[in-house]
């Protein structure tokens, strides 16, 4: 894009901030779910989303450069300017990730059959209309409530709708992008669609090395992606610990880097057609770009710059909120398990981590667990940290 296309005008940088975190993680989810379907629609939308990113990034920094006058100003300012180069950067990864679908990069089949244990899938779908949603709002339709699937991004003519809320009509002809278990999308993107969800056969990797690399990507994902929650979370909370958290993470990608690296070359020798292999190197590198982003989304945090308002107040105005909260005595979820109360399930909220009060028997004093399961006991004095609605924020704190 030419930066000539872009002129300064005021603007809220609250807004724009919150903008690009969406963007920013909406472009993740798209990028790996246009490798897992092979699919060139949502790989030409994920470039459609970093050339909006793009023009964010531009309008950021011109404000914040019209809102420095004083030393103390630019000290403040300087991990605004991380963030938002931070979210440029995710955004270029994940057009890097959409290519290697649209210039037709080598991709063992082994890597979308791997791929569904790391990503919580994203299709596309264009509103039909004979569709029964057709002409209804998210609310009254009650999909997140009811299947568990949520509509994260509507495309209406040319224009982007990133935050659909509960009064947002489906309308025909709209494209729609819905993010859930492929087992509760399939239904619902037969109803939108009109039309069958397909799911390609499974494809043994037949090569230990290759399945090493593939693993190794998979990981590197879910650890990306988790830094980049933690660091927003850091951000928001102005959490040194979190922070601290997120430059651990950052370092074992580093390491799962390198030793995907070795696995791949191994695999090379083996195998029919070493080219095929090209698209893994572009997952792997794009992957440990995202997991360096998310390092400098904190990194104000990390150096006790602290967090400036206004990204912490962008973060919690985004789509997709950050909460923490503490476990009740007496509540639903003191004594008890994630996975027996469905917590998922019933508040659509992702826990990325849990830390126990000093004195917990479990772990270390003020220690976070990274990445709870189903098996995470909770007690009371726990705090929790998790990602989603504001809806489901709300019913998350009613069990807490």
């Amino acid at each position: 894009m030419d930066a000539r296309d872009v002129e300064y005008r005021p603007v809220s940088v609250k807004a724009v901030l919150a903008e690009m975190k969406d963007t920013a993680e909406l472009l993740i989810d798209l990028s790996y779910s246009a490798v897992l379907f092979g699919s060139e629609e949502v790989a030409e939308e994920v470039l459609a989303l970093e050339e909006r990113m793009d023009v964010l990034q531009l309008q950021a920094r011109m404000s914040l450069l019209m809102a420095a006058r004083t030393t103390d100003d630019a000290e403040q300012l300087a991990p605004v300017l991380g963030v938002v180069g931070a979210a440029e950067k995710i955004s270029d990864a994940a057009g890097d990730i959409a290519k290697v679908v649209l210039e037709e990069i080598g991709l063992p089949d082994a890597m979308r059959t791997a791929l569904p244990e790391a990503v919580e899938s994203v299709v596309r779908a264009t509103v039909d209309g004979d569709s029964r949603f057709a002409g209804q709002t998210l609310g009254a339709i009650n999909l997140e409530t009811e299947t568990g699937v949520r509509v994260i991004a509507i495309r209406r003519q040319g224009e982007w709708l990133l935050n659909p809320d509960l009064e947002t009509v489906l309308e025909s002809g709209d494209v729609v992008l819905m993010r859930g278990s492929e087992e509760n999308l399939a239904p619902v993107y037969e109803s939108v669609s009109g039309s069958p969800y397909t799911i390609s056969d499974p494809v043994e990797p037949g090569i230990d090395d290759l399945e090493r690399a593939v693993d190794a990507i998979v990981l590197m994902k879910n650890m990306s992606e988790l830094a980049v929650d933690l660091a927003y979370g850091a951000v928001l909370f102005n959490s040194a610990d979190l922070a601290e958290e997120v430059a651990a993470l950052e370092a074992e990608v580093d390491q799962l880097e390198s030793r995907f690296e070795a696995w791949t070359l191994r695999s090379a020798k083996r195998m029919d057609d070493p080219v095929d292999l090209r698209g893994l190197v572009h997952l792997a590198g794009s992957t440990e770009v995202i997991s360096d982003a998310a390092l400098e989304i904190s990194e104000g945090v990390l150096r006790g710059l602290g967090a400036h308002p206004v990204v912490a107040e962008a973060v919690f105005e985004s789509d997709e909120v950050i909460v923490r909260f503490t476990v009740g005595d007496g509540s639903t979820l003191d004594g008890t398990t994630l996975g027996e109360q469905m917590v998922r399930t019933e508040t659509g909220m992702r826990i990325i981590a849990v830390r126990r009060p000093r004195g917990s028997p479990s772990v270390d004093d003020d220690e976070w667990e990274i990445q709870p399961g189903p098996e995470t006991e909770l007690h009371a004095g726990d705090v929790v940290l998790a990602k989603g609605t504001r809806s489901g924020a709300e019913r998350l704190e009613e069990l807490v």
